[in-house]
């Protein structure tokens, strides 16, 4: 099941969409997929309106707003080594603020403070109910979904700082999307950065160092992960800068693609 959040004439709405192939290149869709309005949250089993509309008619949004987003450094090797440093030999997390999520073609405002943004193209893991010291061998069954997200960088702030909470945290630093994939194995999916069209990144998270379980136990064992809350798992070698101008796409198979244009904050 696709699980997003859609804003048209009539509101702010959680929607389950309709299945249909997605343009990877593009992000394009079928005309005729619609979204169904879902009644209160996605969370449990969703029980819908009965009002729909067509992609064409509404605006897809960020797929949820997480009380907060817990991100992986380092949790691929090769991202690693070209970071400088050696694989961890534990979860290396870090926390960005709910105010730097944002949505589909939604832009990434660069600040004027840092002069080397970067993008990360990263597999986005949401949270679907309350979860405390969950043994990594059940650590699936708390899981709502899947998506699309980029842990966008202020690269020269991180290394000034020591520490990656300015460089992490600015707003629209966290673009996620295009929505929620309830029904995939995200153990070995493909995943692909593109900055205007040319791939910068190309993965797989059969590479994660940490998989998904290891770091749903890892993190609930240190804070109560709830309904909504999404772990960004890490992301591969391929890192760079973006400009103003420019767009970067996060495109995951199975999911789909998450495409935002990079602009200047005035």
């Amino acid at each position: 099941m696709r699980l997003g959040r859609v804003i048209s004439t009539d509101g702010v709405a959680f929607v389950k969409i309709d299945d249909g192939d997605v343009d990877m290149t593009s992000g394009r869709v079928p005309a005729e997929m619609r979204a169904h309005e879902i009644k209160d949250h996605p969370f449990g089993t969703p029980t819908f309106t009965g009002r729909s509309w067509s992609l064409a008619e509404v605006r897809l949004l960020a797929p949820i707003l997480a009380s907060k987003v817990i991100c992986v450094g380092k949790n691929y090797a090769d991202h690693a080594a070209e970071m400088g440093s050696e694989p961890p030999a534990d979860p290396v997390i870090f926390i960005k603020p709910s105010t730097s999520i944002i949505g589909p073609d939604v832009p990434i405002n660069r600040p004027p403070t840092s002069q080397e943004v970067h993008y990360e193209g990263e597999l986005a893991v949401v949270i679907g109910q309350v979860a405390k010291s969950v043994p990594a061998e059940r650590a699936l069954e708390v899981v709502l979904g899947y998506t699309c997200a980029n842990d966008v960088t202020a690269r020269d702030q991180q290394r000034h700082d020591g520490q990656w909470t300015r460089a992490k945290g600015h707003d629209s630093f966290c673009p996620m999307g295009p929505w929620i994939e309830t029904d995939l194995d995200a153990s070995a999916v493909r995943l692909r950065t593109t900055l205007d069209g040319k791939v910068v990144q190309d993965s797989n998270t059969s590479l994660l160092l940490h998989d998904i379980p290891t770091l749903i136990a890892w993190i609930s064992d240190v804070m109560t992960l709830l309904p909504g809350d999404v772990i960004l798992t890490g992301t591969p070698a391929g890192v760079g800068p973006m400009t103003a101008g420019q767009t970067v796409g996060v495109g995951i198979d199975g999911i789909g693609l998450l495409r935002n244009p990079v602009a200047d904050r005035a």
